[in-house]
């Protein structure tokens, strides 16, 4: 019974990272058709915040109104700290803008390293061997992945700048998401983090939106967009993990790297070669050692 557990956990993890990893690939192709990045982001959001809202709806329906209501505190805490998810859909989604998928999605994962970084400073206490080997083994996959070893490769830091910011935003959602509120449900939480994250896009999308907006792109990206990247994800995670626990769900929530990689080559036709593919590898390899532990 314990492994069919697992292997559900594994599943639904799994699918989760599967929906996200798709996701820059389909702001990319909006992109393409002439859409902005408050357009892509407003979209997102307030349609994910209305599916989430009807899923919270009906779970309260299934539960005969028994589900723990969350406290004034718990909305102000998840509020606060889904104001890191919206900077990160706004920080990852301008870098798509100037680099490849398969670029940021790389930058993205970065979060390995920055959150080994952030533990350190939290917990005051140097890290363990293991995730120090974890952090260079990332870097060598990093450099190798985004292939710079090659002269004539040309990456704008435009793009380089925003996916580490998007990557150091996203450290701190999951470090906030991981410690904040757990008493509630997950649609609750995912639901109250994703009103947070909205101020930060709308604010966005006011200062730098000067055109008419395009309402277009509700229909056109806006419920793939939704589905993909603000009700999918989140809720599978939240139900996964428990099942797995922490070092295998982030091994497996790891298929994001591959998944988006493998997208923008077959939707967008962004090579990748041997080199890059072996540093994608790395990076894999070093989420593995970093959960060997929990194997225990």
């Amino acid at each position: 019974m314990h492994k069919n557990t697992v292997l559900k956990g594994v599943f639904l993890v799994g699918l989760g990272a599967t929906s996200f990893g798709m996701l820059a690939t389909f702001v990319k192709m909006a992109y393409q058709e002439g859409y902005t990045t408050a357009e892509v982001t407003i979209s997102q959001f307030v349609l994910g915040i209305i599916g989430v809202l009807i899923i919270n709806a009906f779970q309260k329906a299934k539960n005969d109104n028994e589900v723990v209501k969350a406290s004034r505190k718990n909305i102000f805490q998840l509020m606060f700290a889904g104001t890191s998810l919206g900077m990160t859909s706004v920080f990852y989604y301008i870098a798509v803008k100037y680099i490849p998928v398969s670029i940021a999605i790389v930058l993205l994962m970065q979060t390995v390293w920055i959150g080994v970084l952030l533990e350190m400073i939290l917990d005051k206490k140097a890290p363990s061997l293991q995730k120090i080997v974890a952090v260079f083994v990332v870097l060598i996959g990093t450099v190798l992945a985004t292939d710079l070893f090659k002269k004539e490769i040309q990456l704008d830091w435009r793009g380089l700048i925003w996916g580490m910011m998007a990557a150091t935003s996203f450290t701190t959602t999951m470090f906030t998401a991981n410690r904040v509120a757990l008493g509630i449900s997950s649609a609750q939480r995912s639901l109250y983090m994703l009103l947070g994250g909205a101020i930060i896009v709308f604010g966005f999308a006011l200062a730098t939106q000067s055109a008419a907006f395009n309402f277009g792109i509700f229909l056109k990206w806006g419920i793939i967009l939704s589905l993909f990247g603000t009700i999918i994800p989140p809720m599978l995670m939240n139900a996964g993990f428990p099942l797995t626990g922490i070092g295998l769900g982030s091994i497996v929530s790891a298929l994001e790297l591959p998944v988006s990689v493998l997208m923008a080559y077959f939707l967008l036709h962004e090579q990748v070669n041997v080199t890059q593919w072996f540093g994608i590898i790395l990076i894999l390899l070093a989420i593995i050692i970093m959960n060997l532990k929990s194997k225990k």
